[in-house]
């Protein structure tokens, strides 16, 4: 029997594949990417035991073996089992509005639940108050200027007084906003753990009006449950990297907004369908210049989240459209000269990091191993679906890239531009890899680029969503629940 399918985003029909072959494939993807954790945890083992220079109990991860129980397990079962149920037809009918809503609230569900089967103390409350973590330092910034102006000398760890290794690891802005919980009365790990979480939350939210402005809403709609059940969560909680994730991924959804023009949906016309609504000329000023102020804070969170800019860029080409260029500019401009005026000089942290980093750890780990055992980690925070969904990006990409220039044939579908989208994300997360200044603790520093490589679970066929997204709900209960997490 032949079958026809249509394709979105363009008219017209054509034959699907064989879905038996199809299921196979991303079946092999699938299971290549459990190989690649089951040798990194294999010879990792090995390693460990036989020198320690990964410094890791449980490679690849930063994580030991604890096989245990807690108060979250049940409402993270719970949380799993509801959206493998309704989360697709829901997603799929919800006014666009209440699934922006529903996404995070149930992305804040599922993260809160996985960090209490810790308990509240280990889970949340504790999570950023060991020796390595932000809180143990705000006392010393209870005068700014001279913190910020003093802040790259306590980088290297033969300075005085020198910073945790996450302060150090950070530009100040970073520690700049757990101090300002604190100023605000928010002190304390609890406060601090409850703003990663929401914050971290919202990453789903953005990640979902990126794609519908780039792509279409369709394609928003299928990847939502699986950025809502994403594995990540594990670390999402109560990790600062997830607030992390959250400002880069707001920064790219006003990006998208400002190149595309495109809004929420309008009113229904006439009691029919909810129009689409396009942005007025302050509407897209007042997204490129949010998205700027946002993107200059990310780089200030994080030195390696420059590489961000990746994704931007393709933002821009799928919008075709630089006219947002200006003021983002302006806006990541006015955060680096801030920060500049105030005594903090960007480049010389980065240079000093680059120096604490082989003071420490890194000095040891062996690159030849780590330059692939990032890539198995990055498994473990994407989950097996996202393999599948990778081999579909993959096998699209000569083709979506040839559809995206101009005059050379059918236009792109909107599975050519996500294939694009997740293409820049793919991109920026091997630079990272490469660069060397990621050798272990991926599983936490790659937060902020496991959105946008989840985001390809929208190419997968629509009669295997429930089994992918079991699939994704499995990995991190087994994680959570068989290993202590460092982070």
């Amino acid at each position: 029997m032949t079958h026809r399918e249509i394709r979105p985003g363009r008219a017209g029909v054509r034959p699907a594949p064989d879905e038996r072959a199809v299921r196979r494939a991303d079946l092999l993807a699938a299971a290549a990417g459990a190989l690649l954790v089951a040798l990194a945890a294999v010879i990792g083992t090995v390693i460990e035991h036989a020198n320690g220079s990964l410094h890791v109990n449980w490679p690849p991860l930063y994580a030991s073996w604890f096989p245990h129980l807690g108060p979250g397990t049940p409402a993270a079962v719970t949380v799993a089992v509801l959206v493998i149920a309704y989360g697709p037809p829901l997603a799929a009918r919800l006014p666009w509005r209440a699934l922006l809503l529903t996404c995070w609230a149930t992305a804040l569900a599922w993260t809160t639940a996985l960090a209490l089967v810790d308990g509240w103390r280990t889970g949340v409350a504790g999570r950023l108050t060991t020796a390595y973590e932000y809180l143990t330092v705000i006392h010393r910034f209870d005068e700014l200027g001279p913190a910020l102006r003093g802040f790259t000398g306590h980088i290297l760890n033969n300075a005085p007084d020198h910073w945790p290794a996450h302060v150090a690891g950070h530009p100040p802005a970073a520690i700049l906003t757990f101090v300002g919980l604190d100023r605000l009365g928010l002190a304390g790990g609890a406060w601090a753990g409850v703003w990663c979480l929401v914050t971290g939350a919202s990453t789903a939210a953005a990640v979902l009006i990126t794609l519908r402005a780039l792509t279409d809403e369709p394609t928003a709609r299928r990847a939502a449950p699986y950025l809502v059940l994403a594995p990540a969560a594990v670390w999402m909680g109560t990790s600062a990297d997830g607030y992390f994730a959250a400002v880069a991924a707001w920064s790219l959804a006003l990006l998208a907004l400002a190149a595309t023009g495109r809004t929420l949906p309008g009113p229904p016309r006439g009691g029919g369908a909810p129009g689409r609504s396009r942005g007025s000329a302050p509407f897209r000023a007042a997204a490129a210049l949010g998205s700027g102020l946002l993107l200059g804070l990310t780089c200030y969170l994080s030195y390696g989240l420059t590489l961000i800019v990746l994704i931007a860029a393709a933002v821009l080409l799928l919008a075709r459209s630089a006219r947002p260029l200006p003021l983002v500019a302006a806006g990541a401009a006015a955060v680096a000269v801030a920060f500049t005026l105030a005594g903090f000089d960007w480049w010389e942290g980065y240079r000093l990091l680059v120096q604490r980093y082989y003071q420490g750890a890194a000095a040891v780990r062996p690159y030849a191993y780590w330059v692939w055992g990032n890539l198995a980690c990055a498994v473990l925070i994407t989950g097996l679906a996202t393999c599948a969904a990778l081999r579909h990006t993959l096998a699209g990409a000569p083709a979506a890239v040839r559809r995206l220039r101009p005059r050379t044939g059918p236009p792109p579908t909107s599975a050519d531009r996500l294939t694009v989208l997740v293409l820049a994300a793919l991109l920026a997360l091997l630079v990272a890899d490469l660069s060397g200044m990621s050798k272990a603790e991926t599983e936490r520093i790659w937060l902020p680029f496991a959105p946008w490589l989840l985001a390809a679970c929208a190419l997968l066929p629509p009669p295997h969503r429930r089994p992918w997204l079991t699939a994704q709900a499995v990995l991190p209960l087994l994680v959570n629940h068989l290993l202590y997490t460092g982070w």
